[in-house]
């Protein structure tokens, strides 16, 4: 059985890991190339929307809608946010379209509790996620 000390032990290491990962993004983010940040932000989307996906399975409600929020938050504050609408051209107005189209299924899915919006979003930014990883080798040795 556990005793307080012991429960307040297990807390307090929960605490101390979720720093360490709170400190280790915090300066993968300081040491990444803008590159990089995109990517990360790819990798977040992805990983928000499997915790998503888990948490409404295991019918956890609030959980589910924190991933959800921060998915769109990553597709609002993040992606779209730093799209070049005034250079980017096609490109970029195609992108922001795709972005808000993803902000608004995020947001169904969320209402409707619906896994299969969150897969539709997920293979909507998979080919992207993989062709910006693809380029990344390209793209750093342009800076060199």
């Amino acid at each position: 059985m556990f005793t307080p000390s012991f429960s307040y032990a297990l807390g307090q290491a929960g605490a101390m890991a979720h720093a360490y990962r709170r400190v280790s993004v915090e300066t993968s983010i300081v040491d990444a190339s803008p590159h990089k940040l995109v990517e990360m932000l790819f990798d977040g989307f992805m990983e928000s929307v499997s915790q998503a996906r888990g948490y409404m399975r295991a019918g956890e409600i609030e959980s589910k809608g924190k991933a959800i929020s921060r998915a769109a938050r990553i597709v609002e504050e993040g992606l779209k946010a730093g799209l070049n609408l005034k250079d980017g051209g096609r490109l970029a107005l195609d992108l922001q379209s795709l972005y808000a189209y993803l902000t608004m299924r995020l947001t169904l899915a969320n209402i409707r509790n619906d896994e299969k919006i969150l897969d539709e979003c997920a293979s909507l930014i998979d080919p992207l996620r993989q062709a910006w990883k693809a380029i990344g080798p390209q793209v750093h040795q342009g800076v060199n």
